[in-house]
């Protein structure tokens, strides 16, 4: 086995509690979710999956030193993740209008994917986050550390899709009820607007 069997136990537990405690990709899962129903919940869980293992990648590949010796990239990169996530909710608050004469188109699948992506790939904190949390599990004495670091990838992915995909499930079934309601529908765009524009600013305020 590439990784102390001991290590692996001990990240497991680890980033079990990390990932159920709320954070902003649940919660943008969970705003797609309930716009776009189970599959855009899915969808866009696989978008910040697939972030997830570029952040791994980058991790591995050692380029902490960038953010270390450039903080300006840092800030650059969490005011446009920023800027996003509050365009996102801007744009999610003006669908509000569509609702009057006609059924809402919800979130398509492609949309929900490529959103989860960007929001997760442009939060410069989830980047530091596993440059400084992967390597606590490495053991460079065991060899392979590019197959440890794939491994620990795996894992977080893996629990990536098992909690933040069943919340988008169970926010698409919501979802797909209240969408059935027109009134309730403008409740809900309103709600997920102010939700992706508060983590917008959340993450700009962010140090």
């Amino acid at each position: 086995m590439p990784i102390d069997p001991h290590l692996l136990a001990l990240f497991f537990a680890t980033s079990v509690v990390a990932m159920v405690i709320p954070g902003p990709d649940m919660l943008f899962v969970l705003g797609c979710g309930m716009r776009g129903g189970a599959r855009a919940g899915l969808l866009a869980t696989a978008g910040v999956a697939t972030s997830e293992a570029v952040h791994v990648a980058v991790a591995a590949a050692g380029l902490a030193a960038l953010f270390a010796a450039v903080p300006l990239a840092f800030t650059v990169v969490r005011v446009v993740g920023a800027v996003y996530l509050v365009y996102l909710g801007v744009q999610t608050l003006r669908r509000r209008r569509d609702l009057q004469d006609a059924a809402p188109a919800g979130v398509s699948g492609r949309r929900a994917y490529l959103n989860g992506l960007l929001t997760n790939l442009l939060n410069p904190k989830m980047v530091t986050f596993t440059i400084a949390f992967l390597p606590q599990f490495i053991d460079p004495g065991r060899g392979h550390v590019w197959l440890q670091f794939a491994v620990l990838g795996a894992v977080l992915i893996l629990l990536e899709f098992l909690v933040d995909g069943t919340v988008g499930v169970l926010a698409g079934r919501i979802g797909d009820w209240l969408r059935r309601r027109h009134a309730a529908q403008r409740r809900l765009n309103t709600a997920v607007g102010a939700l992706f524009i508060g983590l917008g600013v959340r993450l700009a305020a962010e140090r």
